[in-house]
């Protein structure tokens, strides 16, 4: 057993220990506060609707729990159980030529993994989202949607892994994690300057907004803060679920502003301006293009790092693999890297709450604090949204602050705002 074999049991046992423990400690702890109602909440937030808010979220956390063993289960069987070389051996009996099966056993084993994830995927939608009534997509949907996204996969995936494995075959012993770097964060650029107009309407419909007064109120607020769009939108999130949300998505002349047809249904024109300028603070903040920075800077020492391993026999052996090739380098490094750095995830939860502070008092600046609250406790409630989530697993896991914390941080600036009128 080399090195590499104990680091990555070590790194996945810790990594589930610490999970396990903590949704365990979070399901205790919503059940526990189950039977009242926030003080803070009890205005908008019926003890019903606290109730099914507190039993939806620890079904979800049962269904996760069962997850995490799910997951640590196949990442073992994947990579010291063999799992990889099985589908690697098949392909090297299939006579391919060498760039061809590489691509070919990247593709396939990708598929494999979404299909072993598909049945956490189908309790999820089928039996919790539908006992607790959010979800909408019928069983061909579902079906019709999961082929959209493996053809979408195929599509963009085959020329990409293509050219990678080009360039990790060809500049082998030169710098080719660099070029893969360049190519990797070019599609990325790609990808999410094209997402609005050309990816995301292959899975929803996108109607221009018609409410004039809300209109109205959108483009004032966007000429107020200099903000520039291609449309406001809305989708047709309905046809799939309950939930409601918004948000902004493209980059440079491409930027759509998006809204769920369900999260229209329930707030009013001045709500939907609060929560809209909320996405804006993030834009005006500079949140994206940190994250892009930070995504890209990450990027480039994982890919400098691969470019280290990738020379070491032990690491291919050390996850399970008798051959060698630069697919199975970089299938065993998509797989490895979460693991080894999970405790990466807290940190970047503690970024992604700290932004949306600094979001919320954008939006308190510009539209009021008083709408941006109104708004959110209709989220929280409509979304069925725990109010009290244990400290300790928000603190760990959640993008967003906690209900009452962030509440709390709103109204302080709202009463900074009347003291100085």
């Amino acid at each position: 057993m080399n090195w590499i074999t104990p680091l990555f049991l070590s790194a996945l046992f810790i990594n589930l220990l610490i999970e396990v423990w903590l949704n365990i400690k979070n399901q205790f702890h919503i059940g526990k506060n189950r039977e009242q109602v926030p003080e803070d909440f009890t205005e908008i937030v019926s003890l019903e609707a606290h109730q099914k808010a507190a039993d939806y979220s620890r079904a979800k956390l049962q269904l996760g729990r069962l997850g995490l063993f799910y997951d640590a289960a196949i990442i073992w069987f994947m990579t010291l159980g063999g799992g990889f070389q099985s589908i690697y051996s098949i392909w090297l009996q299939s006579g391919l030529e060498t760039q061809w099966l590489e691509v070919a056993f990247l593709l396939s084993t990708l598929w494999v993994l979404s299909i072993l994830h598909l049945p956490f995927a189908i309790l999820s939608t089928f039996k919790i989202e539908a006992e607790f009534g959010f979800n909408k997509t019928t069983p061909m949907k579902f079906i019709t949607d999961l082929l959209k996204q493996w053809l979408l996969i195929l599509a963009l995936g085959l020329p990409l892994i293509w050219v990678v494995l080009s360039i990790m075959t060809n500049y082998i012993e030169q710098a080719w994690w660099f070029y893969t770097w360049v190519v990797w964060m070019s599609f990325q650029l790609i990808i999410m300057w094209a997402y609005p107009k050309w990816i995301a309407p292959i899975f929803n419909k996108f109607t221009p907004l018609e409410d004039e007064e809300m209109k109205t109120r959108i483009t004032q607020l966007l000429e107020r803060t200099g903000f520039e769009s291609n449309g406001i939108f809305v989708m047709d999130g309905s046809s799939r679920s309950g939930h409601g949300n918004a948000y902004f998505t493209g980059m440079g002349k491409n930027k759509r502003i998006v809204f769920f047809d369900t999260l229209l249904e329930t707030l009013t024109a001045e709500e939907v301006e609060a929560v809209l300028a909320h996405e804006l603070g993030h834009f005006k903040h500079g949140h994206i293009r940190k994250r892009l920075i930070e995504g890209t800077v990450y990027s480039l020492i994982g890919l400098a790092l691969l470019g280290w391993l990738i020379q070491l026999p032990e690491f291919y052996a050390g996850l399970g693999m008798q051959d060698q090739s630069p697919a199975i380098a970089l299938l065993l490094f998509m797989t490895a890297v979460p693991v080894m750095f999970f405790f990466m995830g807290p940190i970047g939860a503690m970024k992604s709450r700290k932004h949306e502070f600094e979001a919320d008092s954008f939006a308190a600046e510009h539209v009021g604090a008083e709408h941006l609250i109104s708004a959110l406790l209709k989220m929280y409630r409509d979304n069925a949204s725990t109010l009290t989530p244990d400290p300790l697993y928000s603190a760990y896991h959640d993008s967003h602050p906690p209900a009452k914390i962030r509440i709390d941080h709103l109204k302080s600036l709202l009463s900074k705002q009347d003291n100085s009128q």
